[in-house]
């Protein structure tokens, strides 16, 4: 694959594939590693691509296998808030604001913390499966396919993942937060 060939398909996909790096990451800066090792891993891969899956299906596996790999590398397990202005499907889209509600602010802020850690709870390859169907909306079997396993494993992987991020986000919030 030419280097254009590769930046257009880059071009292309880049919001998405953001998008799952930094929700599989948890933060910006790691995020823009795992989605850089992915994006490499890719071009130095071209060649293999045998087209069993759609390039799209195949880019997004590549860059959640990089972040995962980097995630296990470092033993990550921390969580940090994601930027204000990243949205579904990694798009930049306007944040509300609240300039005569602070209550509504906290109120946002509180939620968006708890969320953010809650999805920190669940294995690895809970969260990958839950940010791939539940936050990007992916098909389960496309997932199935990025990830390499079984519909059913995502399912079941979703559905553990759904119950430990469920139970994180009804505890209490911890003092002094």
């Amino acid at each position: 694959m030419t280097s254009t060939r590769s930046a257009s398909l880059f071009a292309r996909h880049r919001d998405r594939l953001w998008a799952v790096a930094l929700r599989t990451m948890g933060n910006p800066e790691d995020a823009a590693d795992g989605l850089q090792d992915g994006m490499i891993a890719a071009f130095r891969r071209a060649g293999s691509y045998r087209g069993d899956a759609a390039v799209t299906t195949w880019l997004h596996r590549v860059v959640v296998n990089a972040c995962l790999d980097r995630i296990r590398a470092s033993k990550i397990r921390r969580l940090e808030a994601l930027p204000d202005d990243v949205e579904d499907r990694g798009t930049v889209v306007a944040t509300a604001v609240h300039d005569d509600q602070p209550e509504a602010v906290a109120e946002d802020a509180e939620r968006r913390r708890r969320v953010l850690d809650a999805l920190a709870t669940p294995p690895l390859e809970q969260r990958a499966a839950l940010v791939l169907v539940d936050m990007e909306g992916y098909p389960v079997a496309e997932v199935a396919e990025m990830l390499g396993c079984a519909e059913g494993t995502v399912k079941s992987r979703c559905s553990r993942g759904r119950t430990s991020s469920g139970r994180a986000a009804d505890r209490p919030p911890p003092a002094g937060r």
